[in-house]
């Protein structure tokens, strides 16, 4: 009989290997010390035909264990534990780390993806990818101002859903939002750039990597004369959706802002993150509408089809759009053309609009749960896929280190500021369910009173 240290027991039905189930059974008693260093252990014959098994397969385990130094044959001898290799039998096992506890995080820009694997719209999104998958590549590098066809169709959209009297040569194609903002201060002239304060990090970091001064302008309050611009080549904000603030920028302050622009020569560059998902009003007229010669437009795909298909466009002056055009010609600086292929593949079968449709039903009725539970906190009515909760700087902290406890990450509106000293929290709510949508709101609730 084989000694009893080795009556292991195999689970035949597994997908584990016999020979990957024993090495790991010795290799357990050998790090607990009950089979010590030095121990010899029965040969390869024998042990099989205790366990009923081929002797290959007790031949691999040992094999196995002898690479990793667990054991060592002995010229005619036999095979023994390794001495060196071993703890000894008293030495507490390592504690193994804890794992990184995940949090969800509860972001201002992750939208609600219909989460659908078996309905029109997830049918839509595969017959797109074979068509991308039927059509022939382009020769060469594609036309570095994007796809005619696609350019066409989303000059189209603008002028149904933004008002923009646009046309396939006034749109390029982009990888997103700060792609767009790259491609479009390259074509400026030297200056500082105004961004919105609080605002959004990501294009005050794209500011800061080509250079650029960037200026802090209050997000709510942006200078209306020529004198308040002097000296920047442009100004980026959010006019249809202040990120992360709110607001709508009002009607007056529009028509003041381009005329003090024009006056200035700073170029206003729009953000048209979110526009289309508004609930109480129809979506707020583009500024580019109002005057395209001062105003650059930039758009993207992230929040009505997927973050992942990096695919945004800028529409611009057409001075400026040809200083992009010379320098993409020259870099081959264009967004990948099978995600171009497909986008306009999803465009055509109307796979967007019905996109924005039902995330827009979802936003607005997890909207109105948030100013259900937390409207004693909020400034205004809730828009888009977030609400921005203002707070002393302790408050928010305090607000976000429950929602952390709680396992959601809450990100704070100090994140978003610089010189304003803004603080509060910001709750997105496309990026989940509605489950941990209603276990978040219990948690800032419950931190606020």
């Amino acid at each position: 009989m084989t000694d009893p240290l080795l009556a292991v027991h195999l689970e035949r039905g597994s997908r584990t290997p016999l020979g990957a189930q024993l090495a790991a059974a010795v290799r357990g008693r050998i790090g607990d010390g009950t089979l010590p260093a030095g121990a010899r252990l029965p040969s390869s014959r024998a042990l099989a035909a205790d366990l009923g098994v081929a002797r290959s397969v007790v031949e691999q385990a040992w094999a196995q264990l002898v690479a990793e130094g667990w054991l060592e044959g002995r010229r005619g001898s036999g095979t023994y534990v390794a001495g060196s290799r071993v703890a000894a039998p008293d030495a507490p096992a390592p504690a193994a780390p804890e794992p990184p506890r995940s949090l969800l995080r509860l972001s201002s820009g992750h939208p609600w993806v219909d989460p659908s694997h078996d309905g029109a719209q997830a049918a839509a999104w595969r017959r797109a990818w074979r068509d991308v998958g039927a059509a022939g590549p382009p020769d060469g590098y594609p036309d570095h101002r994007g796809l005619a066809d696609l350019r066409a169709a989303l000059a189209e959209r603008l002028r149904r859903t933004r008002g923009l009297d646009v046309g396939p040569d006034d749109l390029r194609l982009t990888t997103g939002t700060t792609d767009g903002l790259r491609h479009l201060l390259t074509a400026l002239p030297a200056g500082p750039v105004g961004v919105e304060d609080p605002g959004y990090a990501a294009a005050v970091a794209q500011v800061r990597a080509l250079g650029r001064e960037v200026v802090d302008v209050p997000a709510l309050d942006p200078p209306t004369t020529a004198s308040g611009l002097a000296g920047l080549a442009a100004l980026y904000l959010t006019p249809a959706h202040q990120h992360p603030l709110g607001p709508v920028l009002p009607a007056a302050t529009r028509a003041a802002l381009i005329g003090a622009a024009r006056e200035a020569g700073t170029v206003l560059v729009e953000d048209d993150y979110d526009s289309e998902f508004r609930y109480d009003v129809a979506p707020v007229p583009a500024l580019a509408s109002l005057d395209p010669g001062t105003v650059a437009l930039l758009g993207t795909v992230s929040k009505t089809v997927a973050p992942g298909l990096r695919l945004g466009w800028l529409v611009a002056p057409p001075d400026v759009l040809g200083r992009v055009d010379e320098l993409r010609g020259t870099t081959h600086d264009s967004p990948s053309w099978p995600a171009q292929r497909a986008l306009l593949g999803l465009l055509r079968d109307g796979y967007v609009d019905r996109a924005v449709r039902s995330a827009r039903r979802v936003y607005a009725r997890r909207a109105a749960r948030v100013e259900q539970v937390l409207g004693d906190w909020l400034p205004g009515a809730v828009a888009g896929m977030y609400a921005t909760l203002p707070l002393p700087g302790e408050q928010a902290d305090a607000v976000h280190r429950a929602a952390r406890d709680a396992g959601f990450d809450l990100p704070l509106l100090a994140d978003s500021a610089r010189s304003s000293g803004a603080t509060g929290v910001v709750l997105g709510f496309g990026g989940c369910t509605d489950a941990q949508l209603e276990q978040a709101l219990a948690v800032v609730r419950a931190a606020l009173v």
